[in-house]
């Protein structure tokens, strides 16, 4: 917990949103605004923001009919977890990313640079605060 208050109070003082990927009482209980996880097993919260994991259209379809808050589209580059892994890449993501009816977050390999060369305005990294 000591991890996730240091960054907690730097994402405050940034006016960023911490998102716990876990279950709703924990999300409570260490005071972040909301919960991440796979669609199926994201939980009903009404007072905490939910952010489904989509990788494909099937996934965002489901997102889209559970009325998430947002999603987290991966992976739209490769990653140290999954270096072989296939990738979205950036037209795979925008095409994916027109599917969604609520705000869409590319997640995997993102960098500031990579964000600014496509052109992709919301983006998130775990990799990078491991």
């Amino acid at each position: 917990m000591n991890r996730f208050l240091g960054l907690k109070t730097i994402a405050e003082q940034l006016n960023h949103r911490i998102i716990l990927s876990g279950r709703a009482a924990l999300a409570r209980k260490w005071g972040a605004e909301g919960i991440y996880g796979e669609i199926a097993k994201l939980e009903p919260a009404d007072d905490l923001l939910r952010i489904a994991s989509t990788h494909n259209g099937y996934e965002i379809d489901s997102a889209n009919k559970a009325g998430v808050d947002a999603v987290m589209l991966s992976p739209v580059f490769p990653t140290r977890s999954h270096p072989d892994g296939s990738t979205l890449g950036p037209l795979g993501f925008s095409v994916l990313a027109q599917q969604a009816r609520m705000p869409v977050i590319a997640l995997g390999g993102m960098t500031h640079a990579r964000a600014e060369k496509w052109d992709i305005r919301r983006w998130a990294a775990i990799d990078g605060l491991s």
